[in-house]
């Protein structure tokens, strides 16, 4: 009976985060295929496990950032991209939308992961420490190493753009 009732909570939660969950994936891997697969593997390693799972929503995410390193690590990673089916709407300008995801997909995976969940993800730099499992002071030193990293891109960007 337990086990059933689990399995309803899985079902429900699962139902009720996959679109979050794979807008998350996207933002890290920049493709929607990718990001699916990131998604039900997440999922996958979520239900193995859901009796452990405190906070569902906390777990999920750091499972998917697991996956997703786990994913750049593999020699098979190395895909190149063709192209993008959909992408989600957003009011910000498309060119500026586009150098930010171009700049964003030239940092390392690790420096991508932090910069997105402390600006797109509004998590605190505890909580990043905690999703990546690395102290407080690598997620401080790799934030502002980014952030210089992304001004200098989007920098040579626009220069490149009204020359």
């Amino acid at each position: 009976m337990l086990e059933l009732l689990e399995r309803r909570d899985f079902t429900r939660f699962a139902h009720s985060s996959t679109a979050r969950l794979h807008s998350s994936a996207f933002q890290l891997c920049h493709d929607w295929h990718l990001a699916q697969d990131l998604t039900q593997a997440t999922l996958t390693k979520l239900y193995l496990s859901w009796h452990r799972a405190a906070d569902p929503s906390a777990y999920a995410h750091k499972i998917l950032l697991r996956v997703f390193l786990d994913h750049q690590r593999r020699r098979s990673s190395g895909e190149a991209l063709t192209g993008m089916l959909r992408e989600p709407a957003y009011t910000v300008s498309p060119e500026l939308r586009l150098a930010m995801i171009d700049a964003l997909n030239r940092l390392p995976a690790r420096d991508r992961a932090i910069v997105l969940l402390r600006y797109f993800a509004d998590h605190s730099v505890e909580q990043v420490a905690e999703e990546l499992d690395v102290p407080v002071t690598v997620v401080k030193s790799q934030t502002r190493r980014s952030l210089i990293k992304l001004r200098q891109m989007l920098r040579a960007d626009r220069a490149a753009l009204f020359s």
